[in-house]
């Protein structure tokens, strides 16, 4: 039973136009853009420390089932039941996580044509370059969520499992074979979004480097 979550999230940057740029320019709707987007996954980042909290705990009931024998049966059930509800809560949090980041991709999307009209070429391809970059990060996303549900499945099969009298080893065990092959699923999907997220950041970076964008020293991840 492995833990999995630990994010990359999106850079807060406080900026400051240079004098080249003019007020209301492709490049400062662009930057609006990104602002706008980063506060519209505020609740996403919010939810990553819950959803530790609950694995964590989760793992701890886990790990007093298997230490018990089956004359316990009760306070396995019991142990059970108190993981079921903790999985009922980890489903709730995935699907405001999941809201907050459709809130963002809607945000984000208002970049579309907005790269096209910036007149300098360099600045315009690294505009482009993190806007494929950004859209990219939503599909990683998207295979988060979906194997994170898968998951979450997988666990409430298992304790339904752990409140049969009648329990059978091998059907135990194959639960949980079932259980670490989809954890795994889990570990590359979050990778990989922490991967492109990182890009981005990077990309966002190179983008303000060359539009001329100062940040201040308040900058956060």
């Amino acid at each position: 039973m492995k833990l999995y979550r630990l994010y990359v999230v999106l850079f807060v940057s406080v900026i400051m136009m240079t004098g080249c740029m003019n007020s209301g320019s492709p490049e400062e709707r662009v930057v609006k853009i990104l602002d706008k987007t980063v506060e519209k996954e505020s609740n996403f980042t919010e939810k990553q420390e819950p959803l530790n909290d609950l694995e964590k705990e989760e793992k701890e009931i886990y790990e007093k089932i298997i230490k018990l024998g089956m004359k316990e049966y009760d306070q396995i059930v019991e142990l059970s039941d108190e993981a079921l509800k903790n999985i009922e809560k980890r489903e709730e949090l995935i699907e405001k996580e999941k809201e907050s980041m459709d809130a963002s991709k809607k945000q984000f999307d208002k970049m579309e044509g907005q790269t096209d009209k910036i007149e300098d070429q360099k600045v315009k391809k690294e505009a482009v370059k993190m806007e494929k970059t950004m859209n990219e990060r939503y599909e990683k996303y998207e295979d988060v969520y979906k194997t994170y549900q898968q998951s979450l499945a997988n666990d409430k099969q298992l304790y339904e499992l752990f409140k049969k009298e009648d329990l059978k080893m091998d059907e135990l065990q194959s639960q949980i074979d079932k259980i670490n092959t989809t954890y795994e699923k889990v570990v590359k999907a979050n990778e990989k979004f922490n991967a492109v997220t990182t890009k981005y950041n990077q990309e966002k970076d190179s983008f303000y480097e060359t539009a001329g964008i100062k940040k201040t020293d308040s900058d956060k991840d």
